[in-house]
C-alpha cells in the first residue's frame, strides 16, 4: 500500500514527460518546416530581380508591372508571419502570372534563353514552396491537433506551447489575376 502513492507520482512524471518530449517533437517539426518554405521562397526572391532585370529591355511599355512584381516582392522578403508570408505570397504568385501572361506579347522575350531559363527555374521553385506549404500546415496540423486532444493539453498549457499558424492564402490573393493588354 505504501508503494502506490510513489509509483502513481513516477508514473504522473513519466506521463508528463512523455507528452512534453511529443509536444516539442511537433513544435521544432513546425520551425523546421517553416525555414523550407522560407528556404524556398529566398530562392523565388533571388530568381525574381533576374526575371525583371531580363525583361526591363524588351518591355518599355510594361514598367508599372514590372515595378509590382518587385514591390510585391519586396513586401515578401519584409513578412515575419506566416500569415503575413501568406498574403504576400498570393500578391507575388499574381502578379508572376501576370507577368508571364505579358511576356507572351513579346515574342523576342519569348524567345530569350535567359528568359525561358529563369521561367523554368521560377516554376521549378513554385512547385517546391507548393510542396513546402502543404508538407508545414501538415505538421502544423499535427502539432495543433496533440496541443489541443486530452490531456496533452493539460501539459501543453502547463508549459505554454506557443500556436502556430497555418500557411494560408487569403482573400483576394486567391483569385485568379486579371490580364489588360
Amino acid at each position: 500500500m505504501a508503494y502506490i502513492f510513489p509509483l502513481l507520482v513516477i508514473a504522473f512524471v513519466v506521463f508528463v514527460i512523455l507528452v512534453y518530449n511529443k509536444l516539442t517533437k511537433y513544435r521544432i517539426a513546425a520551425e523546421n518546416s517553416w525555414k523550407q518554405i522560407d528556404v524556398q521562397l529566398k530562392r523565388r526572391y533571388d530568381l525574381i530581380p533576374n526575371l525583371v532585370e531580363t525583361a526591363k529591355g524588351y518591355m518599355k511599355h510594361e514598367q508599372d508591372t514590372l515595378t509590382k512584381v518587385m514591390e510585391a516582392r519586396n513586401r515578401g522578403i519584409a513578412a515575419k508571419t506566416p500569415a503575413e508570408a501568406g498574403k504576400a505570397e498570393g500578391e507575388i504568385s499574381g502578379l508572376l502570372r501576370q507577368l508571364f501572361a505579358v511576356v507572351e506579347n513579346y515574342p523576342d522575350l519569348k524567345a530569350n534563353e535567359n528568359m525561358l531559363r529563369l521561367q523554368e527555374e521560377l516554376t521549378s521553385t513554385e512547385n517546391k514552396i507548393s510542396y513546402s506549404r502543404a508538407h508545414y500546415n501538415d505538421v502544423v496540423a499535427n502539432y495543433t491537433y496533440l496541443k489541443q486532444q486530452f490531456p496533452s493539453n493539460i501539459v501543453a498549457s502547463f508549459f505554454n506551447f506557443p500556436v502556430k499558424e497555418y500557411f494560408e492564402i487569403r482573400g483576394a490573393e486567391r483569385e485568379a489575376p486579371k490580364v489588360k493588354f
